[in-house]
């Protein structure tokens, strides 16, 4: 068995009542291809060959990867060795698909916002830091709440599904986790065209958490006062409210007040 290396935040789950869980939260499966994140040991690949038509399981370390090589030959499983954000995983799936995935804590966020580009899974099942899936489920006003919360409720509906304690993974990890269910929207509330000034937009309001919402756009944008309240005023802002404050249907209003720039 490949050894664990600390260095990429190796955590491998190991209770198979909760791997069967987590199985369960990515039905229905029917034709559709499973992109697994992070499949480790296999543990719960063996559980989707048992469901699915096709698993295509991508695994950044190396050793890993021709572990499961052997212990999956002759199945309906690809592996695909390479780091995921560097992969087009629409391409991979080559059509509709589900995503499931134990992601590395320490790169947790930039895989969800990754695995967010078109063309998007039908439902993503995440194992993650409990914070972090406190921080995607959150309402505006809610201390949780942050750019991470906006620009994925901008796409998809969150739903924390349970949690999972340190004891069911080898090694347990210093933190507590939570499995989370994404599903995209059926109708997303930003354009395609839109995404990545409200993504950029997102980042840089909360770049200013503490401050009102008047002075963020007059220091992201240079702006006097003035301009900054008639901005705010026509996308129904309050001039003197928060980032924490603001749903992303705000946001959206934002940016279509501010338009290009």
């Amino acid at each position: 068995m490949p050894p664990v290396r600390k260095s990429l935040g190796q955590h491998f789950l190991s209770d198979p009542r909760i791997l069967g869980r987590i199985a369960d939260a990515l039905e229905p499966i029917g034709e559709r291809t499973v992109i697994e994140i992070g499949p480790g040991r296999g543990g719960l690949t063996a559980l989707l060959l048992e469901r699915a038509r096709r698993v295509v399981a991508v695994e950044y370390d190396r050793m890993l990867a021709e572990h499961l090589r052997e212990r999956f030959a002759g199945r309906p499983v690809e592996i695909v060795e390479a780091d995921v954000l560097e992969t087009d995983i629409g391409k991979l799936a080559g059509g509709p698909y589900v995503l499931v995935g134990n992601v590395p804590y320490y790169i947790t966020t930039p895989i969800l916002f990754h695995a967010l580009r078109a063309p998007r899974p039908e439902r993503a099942v995440y194992l993650v830091q409990r914070e972090v899936a406190e921080r995607m489920s959150a309402a505006a006003g809610e201390r949780e709440y942050g750019a991470l919360t906006a620009n994925i409720q901008a796409l998809a509906r969150v739903e924390t599904l349970f949690r999972v304690p340190a004891g069911a993974f080898s090694p347990p990890p210093r933190v507590e986790s939570a499995v989370v269910r994404v599903t995209p929207l059926d109708q997303s509330l930003v354009e395609p065209g839109e995404e990545e000034a409200y993504r950029t937009l997102v980042q840089g309001v909360f770049g200013f958490r503490r401050k009102q919402m008047r002075r963020v756009l007059r220091e992201l944008r240079d702006l006097s006062a003035t301009e900054a309240d008639a901005i705010l005023v026509s996308a129904d802002i309050p001039p003197d409210a928060r980032p924490e404050t603001l749903s992303p249907e705000a946001f959206l209003r934002l940016l279509r007040a501010l338009g290009p720039g």
